[in-house]
């Protein structure tokens, strides 16, 4: 399975005609949860449940390696800027570690968080990540040092999603109420600008919205664009929020995808930041138009909650998950 070449121009109807073109069932009965592509776009991680970690080759559509963390379980899989090298959190200490793909050994341990890791990003610039964590905080280290470079506090109690922009220079954190974008370089200062979108969302209209908006929204995660012209806001609710990347101002609220178990799913731009891809409670793929909020597509893709996607950032393909891995690309002419 060959993804088609970056060449092609995403449009409302390349995204339709989007469908599965390969289904890994290897991970059994326990979830994906979380999914990244290397930046080459020839490299797919996955972490999942059921302790293991799963390397796919995109470009031949086959699994390449399955390793094992039965001791500390793994969650939020991601690549760093050496496509063998991944970080992950772990489900049973709060401890994020660096590991080699290629002889399965870790390079470095983490270790500051003292509650359940939730968010994890690396810059695109360097190697700088930042992670954020159920003990109210958020922290920012380097690959090659084991000590925590920074951190910020953040409201008692609440989830606190993190992301960094496509220049490697911004970071932002997103508390369900605030989103604040800070100077990677002077973080200490507090951030540059803060955003109250909860109670800009509450404010907007919604007689033409199928629904009320649902109260009590919780934000499992934060995604700049490309571009860095948006940010994405993924929730526990039928509801994702997409606000200008400059001034906070809510662009779009895009609904219609099943989570009345407020599971709690991320959703992601494509790569060119025209669309927003997110799954569902009943498995359904929805795609939308950034620019109108109109949903393009809901295609079935899993028999359980999708709870994670992600795009590949060099070719025309993308992955979604339940238990299963499912790799997307466009129909050929005829099929």
């Amino acid at each position: 399975m060959a993804p088609t070449a970056p060449t092609v121009t995403l449009t409302r109807q390349v995204v339709s005609d989007f469908q599965i073109a390969k289904i890994f069932n290897e991970n059994g009965k326990r979830p994906i949860n979380a999914i990244d592509f290397d930046a080459t776009g020839e490299l797919c991680v996955t972490t999942a449940d059921d302790d293991t970690i799963r390397l796919y080759d995109c470009q031949t559509g086959t699994e390449k390696k399955t390793l094992y963390s039965k001791k500390y379980g793994c969650s939020l899989g991601r690549f760093t800027h050496h496509s063998s090298h991944i970080l992950h959190a772990a489900a049973k200490d709060h401890i994020i570690r660096y590991l080699s793909l290629h002889d399965n050994q870790y390079l470095r341990y983490f270790k500051g968080h003292a509650g359940r890791v939730v968010n994890l990003e690396m810059s695109s610039q360097d190697d700088t990540f930042i992670s954020s964590a159920m003990d109210s905080t958020v922290r920012l280290w380097d690959l090659r040092t084991n000590h925590c470079q920074g951190l910020i506090h953040t409201a008692p109690g609440a989830r606190t999603s993190v992301g960094f922009d496509h220049t490697g220079l911004v970071f932002a954190t997103g508390d369900s109420r605030v989103v604040r974008m800070f100077d990677a370089r002077n973080y200490e200062s507090g951030p540059f600008a803060t955003f109250p979108v909860a109670d800009a969302v509450r404010m907007l209209p919604y007689a033409n919205a199928p629904a009320p908006l649902p109260f009590n929204v919780q934000w499992t995660n934060l995604r700049f664009s490309n571009d860095g012209k948006h940010v994405l806001l993924s929730t526990d609710t039928d509801l994702l929020i997409v606000i200008d990347g400059f001034d906070g101002s809510v662009r779009q609220l895009l609904r219609g995808h099943l989570n009345v178990d407020r599971l709690p799913l991320e959703g992601c731009f494509s790569p060119d930041g025209q669309f927003v891809w997110c799954g569902s409670q009943n498995g359904l793929l929805h795609a939308w138009e950034v620019a109108t909020g109109q949903m393009v597509t809901a295609n079935p893709s899993h028999s359980d909650p999708s709870k994670v996607v992600a795009c590949n950032p060099k070719f025309l393909m993308m992955a979604s998950a339940d238990m299963q891995l499912a790799f997307w690309t466009q129909a050929l002419p005829g099929v």
